[in-house]
């Protein structure tokens, strides 16, 4: 039988984790599959790119697009322009794209076009809100793609409500939990790592926030700045910084309320908010365990903090991953600093709700991916 060449593509942070299980699986199956790696660099500094390639064991990738940054209309274009030349010379029998970033969607137009069937890993999510570029990429790469890989029912319902055939839709779970259990238990063989090991003695809030919305706007940025500060006073916070939210935060007098730390952590006061660079993942993963709250606009993160059973307060006013408030550790609270700090009290106090795992996120959600694959080659 002839071997499935799959083109697999990572361009950003959220998607090694999501990819990583995928590469691996695939490798186990060198009779059935050629694996080939794409990195299109949408993030491509050190912090957001490569320590993923160590940390989630995923091998260098055959082809590095070298992108960069810039506008959605440029990166997206650079994209699709460099991709293309890499369809033409391998040839791939699949292209498989995950999540919802640039990168998702510049691809697999590139590869449509070029008659070149498209997997999608982790489709059908939807915020309903079109003003996020991320809702955008992702309503585009699903419309187009041939293999629909869902993490939760209400995905599955999403592409059945928009007329996507039964048989293209495959409800797998979720690959990033995939990375997280295994990830887990490195933490639980080899201990903490020594940059973020003296947190494991601590009570502390950790946050993220980068999407547009929330970082773009020096008001409404200002506004987070004021919320996190806040919730500081009930523990010490850890702010974990996207690159976005760094260049925006340097143009933003936030009068010295952080504290900048840029090496390991000895220890953290009560009261007191601590600004920290981005995280390899193996110590972000061991902080957010560690963590008695997790305040994020990030969509893997109430993933992730859902699976953990870390209370998780979303800053935004919808979410495109709902089982991670129906049944999940997560909270949709906008910036409402009230609200939220109301929420810090319940959990700090013991009286969270308490979540459960959703459906198939039990880490085995890419060996269903390749026995889909299997199955499509097939025929």
């Amino acid at each position: 039988m002839r071997r499935l060449r799959v083109l697999s593509v990572v361009g950003a942070r959220p998607n090694f984790m999501k990819m990583a299980p995928v590469l691996l699986e695939l490798a186990k199956r060198p009779e059935e599959f050629e694996s080939v790696l794409i990195h299109t660099g949408q993030h491509y500094d050190e912090a957001m790119s490569a320590v993923f390639f160590r940390d989630l064991g995923m091998a260098k990738p055959k082809h590095n697009l070298s992108v960069g940054s810039g506008s959605h209309a440029a990166q997206t274009a650079e994209i699709m322009k460099r991709f293309e030349e890499v369809c033409l010379s391998e040839k791939p029998d699949l292209v498989l794209v995950g999540g919802d970033v640039n990168s998702t969607m510049a691809c697999s137009l590139t590869a449509v076009k070029l008659l070149i069937p498209v997997g999608h890993i982790e489709s059908g999510l939807r915020s309903c809100d079109r003003t996020m570029p991320e809702e955008i990429n992702r309503i585009v790469t699903d419309a187009i793609s041939d293999l629909l890989f869902t993490t939760e029912s209400s995905g599955t319902c999403n592409l059945s409500r928009e007329g996507v055939a039964e048989e293209k839709i495959h409800f797998v779970g979720n690959t990033m939990i995939d990375s997280l259990v295994r990830c887990s238990a490195e933490l639980a063989r080899n201990g903490a790592p020594p940059a973020v090991r003296a947190l494991g003695e601590s009570r502390y809030s950790l946050a993220t926030i980068h999407r547009p919305s929330n970082v773009d706007d020096p008001s409404q940025l200002t506004r987070v700045l004021d919320i996190l500060e806040s919730a500081a006073h009930t523990a010490p916070l850890l702010f974990v910084t996207h690159p976005r939210t760094r260049e925006r935060l340097a143009r933003l007098d936030h009068g010295g309320r952080f504290t900048e730390v840029s090496g390991p952590i000895d220890t953290i006061e009560a009261g007191k908010c601590y600004l920290l660079p981005p995280l390899p993942y193996l110590d972000f993963l061991y902080a957010m365990t560690n963590a008695s709250a997790v305040l994020t606009d990030s969509g893997g993160i109430q993933e992730e903090t859902t699976f953990l059973g870390v209370p998780c307060l979303t800053l935004r006013e919808n979410t495109e991953r709902p089982v991670t408030v129906q049944v999940g550790s997560n909270e949709v609270v906008g910036l409402d600093k009230d609200r939220i700090l109301g929420c810090l009290d319940r959990i700090y106090k013991g009286e969270w709700k308490t979540p459960s795992a959703p459906p198939l996120w039990d880490g085995r959600a890419a060996s269903r991916i390749i026995d889909v694959l299997t199955t499509w080659g097939m025929k």
